[in-house]
């Protein structure tokens, strides 16, 4: 009989023979046989008690290796266009292996999210250890789930953190990768779709306390997939850049050019300067510089910088982090115009005649030094005639040359009339601690439109240069709202007392009525919010469909290259276009070939990035606004209606800006009658119309900071007591009276009739 083998031997081996390593294979390889397998079989229970061996199914493997045969996810193409895939079966206690997909031929095309059964092959080299091959593909995309873990006596629940989702997810024994009770997870489904019962999720990664009051963009961040880690290879790339000199370039440091920006920005990449045109020939006209940061200089086609920028497409802006579209060695430190120091750009030098008109612009390449950075408060009470010691020196040759600018190219803009919009932004002030400290709306000043007006007719001059010399280019477009929409608003505007004329070609100007007869009155921001409801979404496109809301032909983003990738093409595209550095064919960082031959799936991509974002910022914010109500939970709030649906309506706090939903099964013991046209719930015993821009007074009844959700009962209705429609006293009519019943036939006569007894007072109220 053959001696049994050794712990040392027996791991040796099994580590040599990774696809043969059941105990039959290990007693077969070693002549273990009859009695000495119960032996062998005890040896091999002491190397997996000791955490030398796991035991999977009838095999055993060492839990620092991945076993030959893996479950693996597909992850983004890297900067090379590689792809790596997650292990989904490493229980090993060091840092998780990388694994380099090998395609073949005859493979079919794999991407981001596909799940694969992969043979691996172990490779030691410093970017990655293992290789797999295609074995077969078992799905694609799962359903990822983001929610909080709540441990049960075998595996547990998640609980999602998305308002809108309606069941918890199981997750069996063996795929809790090891979470807690509570913990914040993320998990895939694992349980085939349209399965009856509830879904069955595996646990893939764990993100910490869902209560921790910086855990609250991390959520959004995991939810909406933003990338938040750079590749090595990008921050490689990164800090090996250094200050780019003047060879080749205008010397632009003697221009007493400042920034002006939020007083918590990290950095800067535009800076304004302006004086009195000298032309005898434009007398009372102006000059005005803007400058910005040549971010083209250091992130070149085909870097892994470039691959990333467009792969992230804009930097996401939350209230206690920013995820940059770049690294910080650059976004706040090569690229960023800070105060004294030299840095490259490209600027526009832009002519305005007296009525603010541009009448010729040209673009430079230069070496700038910003003169001051300042913010936007201080620049105000400058100009308000306090200017503090930074400012004072700057007033007369810098800052009011700047405010005549301004002046003459706001009356050339009121001349254009873009859509003159007045929608209050929210800021969130937290704690050192990441909590709510308070939340207030943004005070608009003279000093913010100053730096949007220049910032604007810098990308109108980006667009029409690259337009005349024919180089390819993104432009930012707004195409004009639909049909459909403008009805809808047509009808919100005439509930509520005012006009939008039909039958006639669509401009800025008959929308700019519309909110100018609403200024002031309490129906404005109901009108501002219709209105913007009513557009449709900006975009990226290579082809010019116009910018309908700026009321312009031609508009390209060309002023914030450090957080927008659509600002980088645009720079390449003017570099190629004046040829710069060589030319198009010979300037490594003009466009490519590469950029040009892909402006469609990248414009279509930033766009999406951007809706990611936006996406990810609104939820992010009303997390917060949830965080911070909590406390006020049973509290009465004044608001009014701003949004109809058929399980409820929506009420907007006048406080904080916030939106709770009031359901529908809260409003009374009667059946309400749905018009998705007026937007309105009618009562069909009472008769009561519930419609948008109604005041009303609401109790907070729960707020959930996880998923941002808060839920109102209704109290009041523009000043009479809301709910009770089942005929006994409250039901919204005066005096308690007895409503008559009606046939769901009559009900959008009646809803019909009803609005236009509100339209009536509202007129009176406005007379």
């Amino acid at each position: 009989m053959a001696e049994l083998p050794t712990k040392a031997q027996l791991l040796d081996w099994i580590a040599d023979n990774p696809t043969q390593n059941s105990k039959r294979d290990i007693a077969k390889a070693f002549g273990v046989k009859g009695a000495a397998r119960i032996d062998l079989k005890r040896v091999l229970k002491e190397l997996e008690a000791e955490g030398h061996l796991q035991k999977a199914r009838r095999h055993y493997r060492d839990p620092d290796k991945l076993p030959p045969v893996s479950v693996l996810n597909i992850l983004a193409p890297d900067a090379n266009g590689d792809l790596y895939a997650k292990p989904l079966e490493w229980h090993g206690e060091g840092p998780e292996p990388r694994v380099l997909y090998i395609p073949r031929e005859s493979d079919p095309a794999l991407g981001e999210g596909d799940r694969i059964l992969g043979r691996l092959t172990e490779i030691r080299t410093d970017d990655y250890q293992y290789e797999a091959r295609l074995i077969r593909r078992i799905g694609h995309n799962p359903i990822k789930i983001l929610g909080v873990y709540r441990k049960r006596t075998e595996g547990g629940r998640i609980t999602p953190i998305d308002k809108g989702a309606d069941r918890e997810w199981q997750v069996p024994a063996g795929a809790t990768h090891g979470a807690q009770d509570g913990e914040l997870v993320e998990a895939e489904q694992a349980s085939p779709r349209g399965k009856l019962g509830l879904p069955t999720a595996r646990i893939i990664e764990r993100l910490g306390d869902p209560s921790a009051p910086k855990a609250v963009s991390l959520i959004a961040i995991h939810q909406h997939g933003i990338p938040d880690d750079f590749p090595d290879k990008v921050i490689e790339e990164a800090d090996q850049m250094k200050p780019a000199g003047l060879s080749g370039r205008e010397d632009l440091r003697d221009l007493p050019l400042i920034t002006i920006d939020p007083s918590d920005a990290r950095d800067h990449d535009d800076a304004v300067y302006a004086h009195a045109d000298d032309d005898p020939k434009n007398e009372g006209g102006h000059v005005v510089w803007v400058a910005i940061a040549d971010v083209a200089h250091y992130v070149t086609p085909g870097s892994a910088l470039d691959a990333e920028a467009r792969t992230r497409g804009n930097s996401t802006y939350f209230p206690d982090r920013v995820v940059p579209m770049l690294p910080d060695r650059l976004s706040g430190d090569l690229c960023s115009l800070h105060e004294g120091v030299p840095r490259a750009c490209i600027a526009v030098r832009m002519r305005l005649n007296a009525s603010g008109q541009k009448i010729g612009h040209s673009f430079h390449r230069g070496l700038m030094r910003s003169e001051a950075s300042l913010n936007y408060e201080e620049v105000q009470q400058a100009l308000d005639g306090a200017p503090n010691d930074k400012c004072g020196p700057l007033l007369e040759e810098v800052l009011k040359p700047l405010q005549a600018a301004y002046l003459a190219a706001a009356h050339a803009r009121d001349m254009r009339q873009p859509l003159d919009l007045d929608i209050p932004e929210r800021r969130i002030e937290l704690t050192d601690k990441g909590e709510v400290k308070s939340v207030n709306f943004k005070e608009r000043l003279e000093a913010h439109r100053l730096i949007e007006e220049f910032m604007v007719l810098a990308n109108v001059c980006a667009g029409e240069t690259l337009t005349v010399k024919r180089t390819p280019l993104l432009f930012r477009v707004h195409e004009e709202p639909t049909p459909e929409k403008m009805e809808a608003l047509r009808e919100t505007a005439q509930a509520s007392g005012f006009t939008l004329a039909k039958g006639q070609v669509l401009h800025t100007s008959h929308l700019n009525k519309l909110l100018h007869d609403s200024a002031g009155s309490e129906l404005s921001e109901l009108i501002n919010m219709a209105t913007l409801r009513s557009m449709t979404q900006a975009n990226y496109s290579p082809e010019n469909f116009g910018h309908f809301g700026l009321a312009l032909k031609t508009y390209a983003h060309f002023t914030s290259p450090i957080r927008r990738y659509s600002d980088l093409i645009v720079h390449r595209g003017l570099i190629s276009a004046h040829k710069w550095g060589g030319g198009r064919d010979k300037a490594s960082d003009g466009l490519s070939p590469d950029d040009i031959d892909r402006l469609v799936p990248t414009a279509e991509h930033i766009s999406e990035t951007e809706r990611r974002s936006m996406t990810a910022e609104r939820d992010t914010t009303d997390r917060y606004l949830a965080a911070y109500l909590s406390e006020r939970v049973g509290n009465e709030f004044t608001g009014r209606i701003a949004g109809i649906a058929r399980f409820g309506l929506f009420v907007r706090l006048d406080e904080t800006g916030a939106d709770g939903l009031v359901p529908i099964r809260s409003l009374g013991n009667e059946f309400f009658h749905f018009d998705k046209d007026a937007q309105t719930l009618m009562g069909a015993d009472s008769g009561r119309v519930i419609g948008l821009g109604q005041r009303v007074v609401a109790r907070l009844t729960e707020a959930v900071p996880v998923t941002g959700g808060l839920m109102l009962e209704l109290l009041e209705i523009e000043g009479e007591k809301a709910g009770g429609g089942s005929g006994r006293g409250s039901g919204g009519r005066r005096g308690g009276s007895k409503p008559v019943r009606r046939k769901q036939g009559k009900a959008r006569a009646s809803a019909a009739a009803k609005s236009k007894s509100d339209r009536r007072k509202v007129n009176r109220k406005r007379r």
